[in-house]
């Protein structure tokens, strides 16, 4: 057998070997190349897993800081979208608020539109077509939100035409001349809601043609508008909590449109540090799933929140969180007439996103609080022929699809503690027994919890590997037993002769990465919790795989193609 037809035979061997084990973990090759690319054509997948690949080797790390206190997160994260002033009916309103709450959403982010508040003029709250307060169906939302344990975050935008010396002209939700004139109108809301709604949002999407009017997107001016309407906003309640805009996702620059990363940076060096405590984003998945992992300037998917992180931690807000104003993926019907211009998924793949796209934030990124699916309904069809309208999760006669019910059955789940620092005031804690919260400005984010009866406990869940306790020691600490699932317990002294804020005892290193239940219970004195870090070594898991079989792919083909070249030198000159 000549030297070339050798080489080219066990190049057949070796791709017959790799194709064998391939076609063998098949299933489990295309889950995790899913996992990897959020696609679900194999083209595609092959095409993102290269891509993937060349970005981890292209691009340097992203500084997400996931290790660091913040605030507002480790709370319910299921918030929903609505358009509550648009029901006629106020049947249909606490309808609405019903199902929303039955299917476990804890938040709803309402628009409060300016134009519908203060109507007529300046200092008009008067609804002269109808002749009824303009306040009358906030306020009602507002009560029945409440009533049905929902907090509200409000949408605060959309000028009154008489705000503009050229009314609509520009554009009817470009902002007024006078930003004085919305910092009257922020103070308005926050003052007459003080106790009954805490969180708001400055604008919306003000990168982005049409939301700033009909002239281009002014970083610059929209920082000048929310420090205005922070500093009304703490002026009539100091204890309200102020998110900045989310920024649409787009990569593009011209007089319309602005990169949301460009205008961030912008926003920065403008000095919006100071004037709000939440970061806004939209998170939509468009024409990939939640999984998609490419993280790039040139792609606009469900990963891109993780761009705008590092441009926080960049410039020194790592302390604070991102909440997600939007997420969701568009069921646009197959037969739709129009432009899929949000992408298109099947109502199953919708309800199968939507749940992956929370558990994958629950699961890895820390600094994500809220993330408000867009949206519940509309309040009648007439805009069918709009691609937006098929985010919904209901149709507007309360019909639910499947995401609807896909949301609900997720949301009822135990909550899970991962990866991060967390505050003891963490949703997934079930305290029993004698528990006191205290306010205190050296403990970490100002609180903590402190038990003053033995047998008190603390339950929790956590998924990671690694488990720190974040603890206050003083003279009169005692011991607490922790008890974790696949180790033995573990007695812990905390008492110590002088006070110490912030000391981060190890529970547990080296475990699985899976679930794992914690007890920690009082034995003696009192124990003063101040936190609960969850870490998760690295490790190769399911993603090396794949790439251990491209590796040997494309070894079989390198070696193959030089035993051929060598042997075929060495033929010709015999």
């Amino acid at each position: 057998m000549s030297n070339p037809v050798r080489g080219m035979l066990i190049l057949f061997l070796l791709l017959a070997l790799v194709i064998l084990v391939a076609w063998q973990a098949r299933d489990y090759i295309t889950d995790t190349l899913v996992n990897l690319t959020g696609e679900e054509d194999h083209v595609e997948q092959i095409k993102g897993l290269g891509a993937l690949i060349l970005l981890r080797f292209t691009q340097a790390p992203l500084e997400l800081a996931p290790y660091v206190p913040i605030q507002h997160t480790g709370i319910n994260p299921f918030g929903i979208n609505t358009f509550l002033e648009q029901e006629v009916e106020p049947e249909k309103v606490e309808r609405s608020l019903r199902m929303i709450r039955d299917a476990g959403f804890h938040w709803i982010r309402q628009e409060f539109p300016w134009e519908d508040i203060e109507i007529s003029g300046k200092g008009d709250f008067w609804d002269h077509k109808w002749n009824v307060s303009a306040w009358a169906k906030y306020d009602r939302i507002v009560e029945l939100a409440n009533q049905y344990g929902l907090e509200i975050i409000a949408r605060l935008d959309n000028p009154p035409a008489w705000s503009r010396a050229r009314g609509d002209e520009i554009g009817t939700r470009a902002p007024p001349d006078n930003f004085e004139d919305f910092g009257d109108f922020v103070y308005a809301v926050v003052s007459r809601y003080k106790g009954k709604i805490r969180y708001y949002q400055i604008w919306n999407e003000p990168n982005i043609y049409p939301e700033w009017g009909e002239q281009p997107p002014d970083p610059e001016g929209y920082v000048e508008l929310l420090r205005i309407a922070y500093q009304r906003a703490k002026e009539a309640d100091p204890n309200c909590v102020i998110l900045c805009a989310g920024l649409a996702q787009t990569i593009e620059h011209n007089d319309r449109n602005m990169d949301d990363l460009m205008y961030l940076q912008r926003m920065y060096d403008a000095g919006a540090a100071p004037y709000f405590d939440i970061m806004g984003v939209m998170a939509y998945g468009l024409w990939t799933g939640p999984t998609d992992r490419r993280v790039s300037p040139d792609r606009t998917n469900f990963a891109r929140p993780q761009l705008i992180r590092d441009i926080m931690v960049r410039n020194g807000d790592a302390h604070k969180p991102i909440w997600a104003t939007e997420i969701g993926w568009n069921a646009l019907p197959s037969d739709f007439p129009g432009v899929a211009n949000f992408g298109r998924v099947t109502l199953e793949k919708q309800a199968e996103y939507a749940v992956q796209a929370y558990q994958r934030a629950q699961d890895e990124w820390p600094w994500m609080g809220v993330m408000n699916y867009w949206f519940f309904k509309r309040a009648t069809d007439a805009e069918r022929d709009q691609s937006f309208y098929y985010f919904r999760l209901v149709e507007p006669d309360f019909t639910p699809l499947p995401v609807y019910e896909a949301l609900r059955d997720y949301a009822h789940q135990p909550p899970v503690m991962s990866i991060g620092y967390h505050q003891e005031s963490h949703w997934s804690l079930q305290y029993s027994g004698n528990w006191i919260t205290v306010r205190d400005d050296q403990a970490v984010l100002g609180a903590y919890k402190i038990a003053t009866e033995p047998e008190s406990t603390l339950n929790f869940v956590f998924k990671g590997t690694d488990l720190d306790l974040v603890v206050l020691r003083q003279p009169e600490s005692g011991r607490i037993l922790v008890s974790i699932q696949g180790c033995s317990p573990k007695e812990i002294d905390l008492h110590s002769p002088t006070l110490v804020y912030g000391e981060v005892i190890p529970l547990a290193r080296g475990l699985p990465n899976q679930k794992h239940s914690v007890e920690i219970r009082l034995l003696s004195g009192t124990a003063a919790i101040d936190g609960v870090i969850v870490r998760r070594g690295e490790a190769w898991g399911h993603n090396a795989f794949v790439a251990v079989l491209f590796f040997l792919l494309l070894l079989a083909v390198v070696v193959a193609r030089s035993w051929i070249k060598h042997s075929s030198k060495g033929y010709a000159n015999a």
